[in-house]
C-alpha cells in the first residue's frame, strides 16, 4: 500500500488501532481519525473502516500540521509544495492528483487552516473532513503512523494513474429569507445578535417558530447559507447557548448576510449525484466525507436505509464528520470526496 486511511469509531482504542495498522503495513503511510459514524456498505456505527491505495497505481506524501494554534505558514506551505513535488517525481507517468485532509473538528481552526493550505495547493483539488467524537463533542483524534494527535491535521498528497473526480454536493436550495449578523464572536463562532435582535429569537421569528421550540431538527430543516463568489456555502448552527446565542460549526462574522435555504429530498439528491459520478467512467470506488448533520437528517426523516442503499450500490467508503473541506473552503452539511475510476479502460476526465 502507498496509503492506508482509517476511520475509527471513538469507542475503539484509537492508539492501539493506529499502532497495529502501522505494524501491519510498515511501508505505507497510515493516517487515521475518529468519526461521528462510518460509511462502509451504507451508514454503519462503531466500526473501523479502512481504504488502501495500492502502490501499483498510487504515490503519496503526507504533511503533518501538529499544532493548529501555532501554524507556521512559511514552513508548512513549503512542506506542502515539497510533498507535491515528491509525488510527481515518484510517479512521473501518473497524470492525476488530489489532496485529502483530516483535521481535528473541535479546534475551530479549520477556516484558518484552509486559508493557509490554499497557498500551497496550486492546481491540486482538495477535499477532506473534520474528525469527530460521535455526539459527545469532547475529543477528536488524528493519527499518522503510530503517533496520535489532537489539535492537528494531516494532508495526504496523492498522485495516480487512475482517473479521478473530486466533488462536493449538497441538497439545499437558497430561498429569499435573509438576515444580517450584527454581533458575533468570530473566534468562537458564536452569533449574539441578528438584525440587531437576540440571535436565536430572531432566527426563530424569521422561521415563524417559537424560540423555545428550536431543536437540531430545526437547524437541519432550515439551514443557513452564505454567498461567496457566486456560490452558496452552508453555515450550520450547532446549538443554542443558555443566553440565546447561536453557535455555528464554521466561520461566522459580523456583517455576514445569511440566507435561509430549503432542503430538497436528501435521499433522492444523493442517488442522483452518485449516478452522475458513476456515469463519468468505469467507477471503482468512492471515498467520501459526509456531514453528521446529513446523517441526522436521514435518521429524522426515516431515509437512512434508502441512503445506505445508494452508498452501498456505488461502493462508497468514508466517515461522518463535524465539517468538510473543499478547495480552500471549510463547509458544513455537504458530502465531499473523490471518485476513483479504473485506469486504461475509463472515459473519466
Amino acid at each position: 500500500m502507498a496509503l492506508l486511511a482509517l476511520f475509527v469509531t471513538p469507542r475503539a482504542d484509537f492508539a492501539a488501532v493506529c499502532a497495529a495498522a502501522s505494524q501491519a503495513v510498515p511501508d505505507a503511510e497510515v493516517i487515521a481519525c475518529t468519526t461521528a459514524g462510518e460509511i462502509a456498505g451504507g451508514y454503519v456505527e462503531d466500526q473501523i473502516v479502512a481504504i488502501g491505495l495500492p502502490y501499483t497505481h498510487f504515490r503519496t506524501s503526507v504533511v503533518t500540521i501538529p499544532d493548529l494554534g501555532a501554524m507556521d505558514p512559511s514552513l508548512q506551505v513549503r512542506e506542502m509544495i515539497l510533498a507535491r513535488q515528491m509525488t510527481a517525481e515518484d510517479g512521473p507517468d501518473f497524470r492525476h492528483e488530489f489532496a485529502f485532509l483530516m483535521v481535528d473538528g473541535l479546534t475551530m481552526r479549520e477556516d484558518a487552516l484552509m486559508r493557509m493550505v490554499a497557498q500551497g495547493l496550486g492546481p491540486v483539488p482538495l477535499f477532506g473532513g473534520s474528525a469527530a467524537d460521535g455526539l459527545r463533542f469532547e475529543r477528536c483524534l488524528i493519527g499518522r503512523g503510530g503517533h496520535v494527535m489532537t489539535n492537528a491535521a494531516v494532508i495526504a498528497f496523492v498522485r495516480t494513474d487512475c482517473p479521478i473526480k473530486v466533488f462536493s454536493f449538497d441538497h439545499l436550495e437558497a430561498g429569499d429569507r435573509r438576515m444580517v449578523v450584527t454581533r458575533a464572536d468570530r473566534d468562537r463562532r458564536i452569533v449574539q445578535r441578528i438584525n440587531d435582535e437576540p440571535a436565536a429569537r430572531e432566527y426563530a421569528r424569521i422561521l415563524g417558530k417559537d424560540p423555545d421550540q428550536l431543536t437540531t431538527l430545526s437547524f437541519s430543516a432550515h439551514p443557513l447559507v452564505v454567498r461567496v463568489g457566486g456560490a452558496f456555502y452552508v453555515r450550520s448552527i450547532q446549538r443554542i447557548t443558555e443566553d440565546g446565542d447561536l453557535v455555528f460549526y464554521s466561520a461566522i462574522d459580523e456583517g455576514v448576510v445569511l440566507t435561509v435555504a430549503q432542503n430538497r429530498d436528501i435521499a433522492q439528491t444523493l442517488e442522483q449525484d452518485l449516478q452522475a459520478i458513476a456515469g463519468a467512467g468505469d467507477l471503482d470506488r468512492i471515498l467520501m466525507c459526509d456531514c453528521i448533520l446529513r446523517r441526522q437528517e436521514a435518521e429524522q426523516t426515516q431515509l437512512t436505509r434508502q441512503m445506505s442503499d445508494s452508498l452501498r450500490r456505488h461502493d462508497v467508503v468514508g466517515f461522518s464528520t463535524y465539517g468538510e473541506q473543499y478547495g480552500a473552503m471549510h463547509v458544513n452539511m455537504t458530502m465531499t470526496g473523490v471518485a476513483f475510476y479504473h485506469p486504461h479502460r475509463s472515459g473519466a476526465r
